[in-house]
């Protein structure tokens, strides 16, 4: 599974440097933008799997982000964690009520950061953390990389294993395959599109190798989804 991906938006340099390094520091991937705009580009080019995101941005506000964001469907569910130095209750009520996931006030710690961004992480992609994940008949162990449907241990290949636990972490929600190439083949690699549906048709093989059901479902036109 691909190394999480955090974009940090912060227009002081500082601030954003500091971030950026000790979420690397974490392991995280992460990716940087200096304001609102630059924010909605990279999003719109390759989705992070969250978002640390600054009120107080040129032009295109913090807050404006957030709205953005969450109105539409292919952004919303990005868990997204606000840095504000308003502590005010009624600043904290507005930037959740736009839809940010979490809030913390300037100064901040650090690791009390991290930790948040873990929870956060831990709601949306659970396998970044080591979960197990369930659907119906199908288990997937993150940390062994192994996966049983029943009592039966699948063969996977690594882009099998990657492509499940995508679908895994989401049941239901349909996947396209731009989507998948981000989230399973990485977004600095070049794959063509018909590359996944040869992997889906593996993955497919091997889910139902025992003569199960076939889980995943092709949505005509959209992608794919599992359940």
């Amino acid at each position: 599974m691909q190394t999480p991906t955090v974009l940090v938006v912060e227009d002081e340099p500082a601030q954003r440097e500091v971030l950026a390094y000790n979420l690397e520091a974490e392991g995280y991937s992460v990716a940087q933008a200096k304001n609102g705009e630059e924010a909605l580009l990279l999003v719109s080019e390759a989705a992070p799997d969250l978002i640390v995101l600054d009120w107080m941005l040129p032009n295109v506000s913090g807050i404006e982000v957030c709205r953005r964001l969450k109105s539409r469907s292919e952004t919303r569910a990005i868990p997204i964690l606000m840095l504000s130095a308003r502590s005010e209750e009624v600043d904290l009520v507005r930037g959740l009520e736009t839809g940010a996931d979490d809030y913390m006030v300037k100064p901040y710690s650090v690791v009390e950061l991290l930790a948040r961004v873990r929870t956060q992480l831990r709601r949306s992609r659970p396998s970044s953390v080591g979960e197990t994940l369930e659907f119906e008949d199908i288990r997937l162990d993150p940390e062994t990389h192994r996966v049983h449907r029943g009592e039966n241990l699948l063969k996977l290949g690594p882009t099998e294993f990657r492509l499940l636990t995508t679908f895994m972490e989401k049941p239901g929600r349909v996947w396209s395959r731009e989507q998948l190439l981000d989230r399973v083949w990485g977004r600095d690699i070049y794959v063509d599109t018909r590359t996944v549906d040869v992997h889906v048709g593996r993955l497919r093989k091997a889910l139902c190798a025992h003569g199960e059901d076939d889980p995943v479902r092709t949505v005509r036109g959209a992608g794919y989804a599992l359940g």
